[in-house]
Formats: structure tokens, sequence, C-alpha cells
């Protein structure tokens, strides 16, 4: 039986690869990913606090809004004091709605990923000019409120077209985070070059977590520390990326900080055995590497 494949990138054992470092001379890199997200009110696609597709209301909209009004900034001292870097997926929108959130974002030297216009849309159901166009005005504004033009691609739901990796190559994105297949960074095909596949959760993700499955906050922080030092113990065989992925709007709220904090806290303390960097980081660092090395190089 013959059935459709995907042809962006080709099956490679994990056992059976080149071994690298990261620059630090560590084995596991830390990617922690940061959502923001804005919503139109009361109309489009969105999420409430038992479903990730509902019908959009009053509260679902004003539940979502706690995280940038509120969570975020909470979640920015926590990172402070602990000194770890960040990487925001940003709506185009958020950006020109919240400028102060942006200014902390720049003074703290984050990264900020491509994340859309808003989440109250998807791409993967457009006609391939239209989705060309919302990459286009989503890089245009994020570049114009950043201050440099973002290197990483992910759409809100991760929603892939059937040419959402050759646009991103085409308008000159270098890394996506939309293919969690794997916990190496690999290269895909495109029919413009390659595309950098850096790993995202689809897991390690709040939103899945206490949305989806309804765990709570102290059980999220267990999966996260439990992820770290699994891969930490695994990255003595192969270098590896543990990446993590937070809402403001959920893990924002006081009685989940205070685990978001503790399962943080065990992160930062065994800094000197990792390295705490951002996807663009991970990124960079592949692109040096020789050919041959990431699979599809």
């Amino acid at each position: 039986m013959k059935l459709p494949v995907n042809n962006r990138y080709d099956y490679v054992s994990i056992n059976d690869r080149p071994t690298y470092e990261w620059p630090n001379g560590t084995r596991l890199a830390v990617c922690l990913s940061n959502n923001i997200e804005h919503f139109a009110f009361k109309a489009g696609l969105g999420l409430n606090d038992s479903a990730v597709s509902a019908p959009p209301n009053y509260r679902s909209y004003a539940w979502r809004d706690y995280g940038n009004r509120v969570g975020i900034w909470r979640m920015f001292d926590v990172f402070d004091e602990l000194d770890i870097p960040w990487s925001h997926n940003v709506n185009a929108s958020a950006m020109e709605l919240y400028p102060d959130i942006v200014a902390r974002i720049i003074e703290r030297g984050d990264e900020i990923i491509a994340h859309g216009r808003t989440n109250s849309e998807r791409s993967d159901g457009l006609w391939e000019e239209d989705e060309a166009r919302l990459i286009a005005e989503t890089t245009e504004i994020i570049t114009k409120h950043w201050g440099r033009r973002p290197n990483g691609w992910l759409g809100p739901y991760i929603a892939e077209s059937a040419v959402t990796s050759d646009l991103l190559v085409e308008a000159g994105y270098t890394y996506t985070l939309q293919s969690p297949c794997d916990d190496q960074p690999i290269w895909l095909r495109t029919r413009s070059g390659r595309l950098l596949s850096v790993p995202y959760p689809l897991e390690l993700n709040d939103v899945g977590a206490m949305v989806v499955r309804h765990h709570t906050g102290g059980m999220f922080a267990e999966m996260m520390t439990d992820q770290f030092d699994e891969m930490l113990r695994l990255s003595s065989q192969q270098p590896l990326v543990c990446s993590l992925s937070l809402h403001t709007f959920l893990v924002g709220q006081p009685f989940r900080l205070k685990h978001l904090r503790r399962a943080l806290e065990h992160i930062a303390a065994r800094r000197d055995e990792v390295w705490l960097a951002r996807p663009e980081d991970v990124a960079r660092h592949v692109l040096s590497l020789p050919e041959g090395t990431v699979p599809g190089s």
C-alpha cells in the first residue's frame, strides 16, 4: 500500500547521526518560548478555558487579555530574577497594540518569532497568494516595531499548508518551529532551498496540558522538570534541544506562576551544564556546522 508522504524530510534515526556540541561545550540547549497573542473581540477563531476551538465570547476574550495586561509582566519579573533568556512568538497585531511589551522585550534582548497576524485566524486554509500576503504583512509589522526582521516563524495553531515552508524561504525566513518531529534541528526541503526546523514542543505546551488535558500548574511544572532532567541525561549520547512553550494567560496566573517559578529555578540551578539559548541562537550555530552534520544537509 502506498500512502501520501511528507517530502519535507527523510527518516534518520537519532542514533545514526554525527555528534556535535553547542557553543559553550554542552550537549543540551534549553529554549523557553513564550506566546504573545491578540484575538478579535467576539469574532474569528480562539479558545476558552475548556476548549482549544470554541465560539468566541466576552468571557474568553477577557481571560486571554489577562495575559497581556497582567500575566506577562509577572513572568518578565521571574525571568529577570533568574537571568534566563527568552523568545516570544508574537502576533503582528500585538506589536501594534502593546508597545510597552515590545519595549520590555527589546530591553531584555529577547528574540521575537513571527506568529502570524492574529490568533483569530489560521493560514492553512488560505490560497497561496493570500498566505504569502499574510506572511509579508506579519514580517513588515514586526520589523517596524522590533527594529529588525524576524528570522523564525511559528504560525497560529502551528498551521501548515502545502506551501507554507516554501513561502517562508521565499520571504527570507531561515528557520521554522512548525515540525515537532525531533529533538534535534533538521533541515527541511522546499522548492526554493532549505529551511531549518528547530524543535518546538507539542507535548510540553501549556495549552495542550492545561486546556486540553486539564493538568494543573503543579503537574505541568513536573512535566517541565522531568523533561529537562531526562534530556540532560540523554544529552550525554547526542546534542539535544529541550524546548518548552508558555502562554501568559495560563502560566501567568498566580496559582500557576508559583509552579512555573519552581520549574525555572530547577533549570537555572544547572545552567553550567546546559546552553540557555533562544531558537535563533540554535539556528545560527547549526548554520555554522559542516555540511552533513545535521539531517537534511
